[in-house]
């Protein structure tokens, strides 16, 4: 179970990935999307959609004045944590710096985002240590909310939809591809509704088809939609008939800004002024210095580059200057109705693959095309002129795949990746211990492995100390200096060692990292108890440490042993279940392959052993004694040389305390209760090992192991 740092812990609903409505600007903001709440929403804030699986939870954290205190915000076994800020009334050069327990920082100040409330870029780990450094009384900061993500935040992507000049012939194909594309966010880059984007061609052209994905849309308009004046029929279908402010920002602006996991999107409008010091331009700037996200993309209807029936735009320099200043990674425009991939290129059309920016033109969502064949001053690398598609954009932390993908029955394809510019890390490490909290009884000891894990290249030497012990225990660290390989991980192991007089309860213990000006942290919890206590305990709901095949010799070819939340298995010959969807408590266990059979026989054990070994345990004198839940269910195709066996690992022996062998039976599922004596290993450091073999000729074989506990008396 997750639990958090700092305040409470109401799960707030994400809709249509979605956690937060209303955009940035003070006067484009669109109107907030509904989304249940457990607090009020703040009046304005800058529009996050989250990743596709991300909770969201509320925390209580805030600081002002001189007496601001470093503080952790943490969500238990996440891998990554996105924080929102309802206020930063930051003065002068104070400033707040955001450091990921597993790597990662970010550092906010008062340009960002002021008067308004807004998600950080997420920070790698489970917690996430908000360090503020405030000289100004007037300063202050309040977090309320909190997004985090059950996968690493590289493998955390979210798929948006982007075309222009839609509706048009061909919407009604291009539609389909948005549908299968199943996005977050369609982006529309004007010239969505034929011929003049009145509010009667919107309904009767654009909503049977690209309608559906309205919820979902965040527009720019086009030239088509200003032949109706103000553009009114646009702003009127998705901002509401005669509402000021809504999706498509403020009537008579148009441009806005919203954030797509660590991506800052910002519409603009390229029908109004849009020169240097114009009200938009202004306001662009702005924008993009308060962004605190690692990407950024812009998108309207006017391209700086074409090479289609209109040519290149000069007019829209000044934004896309903006952009290049602001170090921008992508822009989508259309008009021309066709397909270009430009090189990343400067305001001018100059190559540049450090700090250009790439321009898609992608004016094919479904009005008649046009040629490719005016000339440009950019880079073209990909043109097409003959297929209807979408943009597939398929975005990350740090960086984008942009596909076009074809309406049916055509061939053409094209796609392109690229890293942000924003989002190198420069080297750095953490520091983190398995497990994070160690139960030691009096007159013995405990031990935890320390890991620090090199990222953005960093490989040097790290020394290593324990801090903040309680009175009666002493603390060593072996050894007590590594070097990480680049983007590797060097291990070392903290001693615990607990008097007879040591006071009783609970400490927070700080293991702190130090290379060079760099210092970073790690928590571990000890408690000490007078003697009769838990050494060691699991009940596999979180990673305590385990490791699957330690040895590098399982050889079962399926049904190797997982932690997960098992389902039932029924088998199809006697309907007798074998693996237990249920476990003595909470949702997961150790399982020979968690997953149903759909047949007899599919999904448990087979071809050979599988094996997991627990965290190093230490063990204290005295009598000790191992508890286990074990569910052992087989076939009658099964043997004696079919075993869930659990052994003691001391030093280079392993002893086996414990076996359930299979038989030429069927016997059904039934969690069991066992315990074994592990006296004569008092005073030592082992390690258990789980084997489970199908080891003779294949039989139906499953094996569930959960509450395993060490205890003294």
């Amino acid at each position: 179970m997750r639990f958090l740092r700092s305040g409470g812990s109401a799960a707030l609903l994400l809709v249509g990935g979605l956690l937060v409505g209303a955009g940035p600007a003070t006067a484009t903001v669109p109107a907030p999307d509904l989304v249940a709440m457990v607090l009020p929403e703040p009046a304005a804030q800058v529009a996050q959609l989250a990743e596709p699986g991300t909770l969201a939870r509320h925390v209580a954290v805030s600081g002002a004045g001189v007496a601001a205190a470093p503080q952790l915000v943490c969500d238990r076994g996440a891998h990554w944590l996105r924080l929102r800020f309802t206020e930063l009334a930051l003065r002068g050069s104070d400033r707040l710096t955001l450091t990921g327990s597993a790597g990662g920082s970010t550092v906010l100040t008062a340009k960002n985002w002021p008067g308004q409330a807004f998600h950080t870029r997420a920070l790698r780990g489970d917690c996430v240590q908000v360090s503020p450094a405030i000289a100004d009384p007037a300063s202050r900061f309040t977090i309320d909310a909190l997004q985090s993500g059950a996968q690493p935040l590289a493998a955390a992507t979210v798929t948006v939809a982007a075309a222009g000049d839609i509706c048009g012939e061909a919407c009604n194909q291009t539609d389909d591809l948005v549908t299968a594309m199943a996005p977050t966010a369609v982006i529309t880059m004007g010239d969505n509704a034929y011929e003049s984007g009145t509010l009667a061609e919107y309904n009767a052209n654009y909503q049977p088809t690209w309608g559906a994905f309205k919820s979902i849309t965040y527009p720019a308009p086009g030239n088509h939609e200003y032949q109706t004046s103000g553009a009114a029929g646009y702003f009127d279908y998705f901002n509401g008939s005669g509402v000021q402010n809504g999706r498509a920002g403020q009537r008579g602006q148009g441009y806005y800004s919203f954030n797509v996991g660590d991506w800052h999107f910002v519409a603009l409008n390229s029908n109004i002024a849009m020169t240097a010091g114009s009200a938009q331009e202004v306001w662009l700037r702005n924008d993009l210095t308060a962004n605190t996200k690692p990407c950024t993309a812009a998108y309207w209807h006017h391209p700086r580059f074409a090479k289609g029936s209109y040519g290149d735009n000069t007019d829209v320099l000044p934004l896309f200057q903006a952009l290049y200043d602001n170090q921008a990674d992508l822009v989508f425009n259309g008009h021309d109705h066709n397909y270009v991939r430009f090189a990343m290129s400067r305001p001018d059309g100059t190559k540049d693959t450090v700090n250009g920016i790439r321009e898609l033109l992608i004016g094919t969502g479904g009005r008649a095309l046009y040629t490719t064949t005016s000339p440009t001053a950019a880079t073209v690398e990909v043109s097409n002129n003959n297929t209807y598609g979408v943009g597939k954009l398929t975005l990350t932390a740090t960086g984008y795949t942009a596909a076009f993908v074809p309406v049916a029955g055509r061939t053409f394809t094209d796609s392109v990746t690229g890293t942000c510019k924003r989002a190198a890390t420069s080297p750095d490490f953490t520091v983190t211990t398995v497990p994070t909290a160690l139960s030691v009884p009096r007159v013995s000891s405990g031990s935890a492995t320390v890991r620090v894990t090199s990222t953005g290249g960093f490989a040097a030497a790290t020394a290593l100390t324990v801090s903040g012990l309680p009175t009666g225990v002493s603390a060593a660290i072996t050894p007590p200096s590594v070097t990480p390989p680049a983007n590797g991980t060097a291990t070392a192991t903290l001693n615990l060692t607990v008097s007879a007089t040591a006071a009783l309860g609970t400490t927070n213990l700080t293991v702190t990292g130090t290379s060079g000006a760099l210092t970073r942290t790690a928590t571990i919890q000890l408690t000490v108890t007078a003697g009769g206590g838990t050494v060691f305990t699991d009940d596999f709901e979180t990673n305590k440490g385990w490791t699957i095949n330690p040895a590098g010799s399982d050889t079962a070819t399926s049904g190797r042993l997982e932690r997960g939340d098992p389902e039932q298995t029924t088998s199809t010959v006697n309907s007798q279940i074998k693996q237990l969807g249920t476990t003595p408590s909470g949702v997961n266990c150790l399982v020979t392959g968690r997953l149903a059979g759909s047949s007899y026989g599919a999904n448990d054990l087979d071809g050979g052993t599988t094996s997991a070994r627990s965290p190093l345990i230490t063990l204290p004198t005295g009598t000790l004694t191992l508890s286990l839940k074990s569910n052992v269910a087989y076939g009658s195709n099964s043997s004696t040389a079919d075993y869930l066996r659990i052994s003691v690992v001391d030093g280079a022996t392993t002893t086996k305390v414990f076996e359930r062998l299979g038989a030429a039976t069927e016997v059904a599922g039934a969690w069991q209760t066992a315990t074994v004596n592990l006296s004569a290993y008092a005073g030592r450091s082992v390690y258990l090992l789980i084997t489970a073999a199908d080891a003779s000729t294949a039989s139906l074989f499953e094996a569930q192991v959960d509450d395993i506990a060490i205890v003294t008396s």
